[in-house]
């Protein structure tokens, strides 16, 4: 059966893409999540005001590939050091964020924060916010697949 993943990790396109290459990613849907209005649009999102992360949701087949297979992935996409920004991108839509869908995500999800903290790889702490997941807003469709459409495999990173 199906598994649903949710991460926020800067500007939505790029981290799709990433997910996309996932062997037993089945879908992948970028929208907007964390946040306090009902049905926000981009343009709303881009606000500040809504307090919703870009994000992609992700679903999988975990007999083909393990939630923590898509942490590392989302640890590789990003930095998760800076708060609310990634690259030339900067605002709240923009913060680092886990957003689990089930105890087992959320004890996964820290853990595997731990381990990479542990690992001293960053200079700076790992800010990535570690929530449970609210509604999932579905992103306007010219957002959808965005990379893919135009032919390009990834963004700035």
């Amino acid at each position: 059966m199906a598994e649903i993943a949710t991460f926020g990790a800067g500007c939505f396109w790029g981290v799709e893409a990433a997910f996309q290459r996932a062997p037993g990613v089945i879908d992948t849907a970028v929208g907007y999540s964390g946040g306090e209005k009902p049905n926000p649009t981009y343009k709303d999102v881009c606000t500040h005001e809504t307090g919703h992360a870009e994000v992609v949701q992700i679903t999988f087949d975990p007999t083909k590939v393990s939630y923590e297979q898509l942490l590392d992935i989302f640890w590789q996409a990003h930095d998760p050091t800076q708060v609310n920004r990634q690259g030339p991108d900067f605002g709240t839509q923009y913060r680092t964020a886990i957003f689990f869908h089930s105890p087992e995500q959320e004890a996964a999800a820290k853990k595997s924060r731990a381990a990479l903290e542990a690992t001293g790889k960053f200079k700076r702490p790992i800010a990535t916010e570690i929530t449970h997941a609210s509604t999932f807003y579905r992103a306007e469709e010219y957002h959808q697949k965005y990379l893919q459409k135009r032919g390009v495999a990834s963004c700035h990173f």
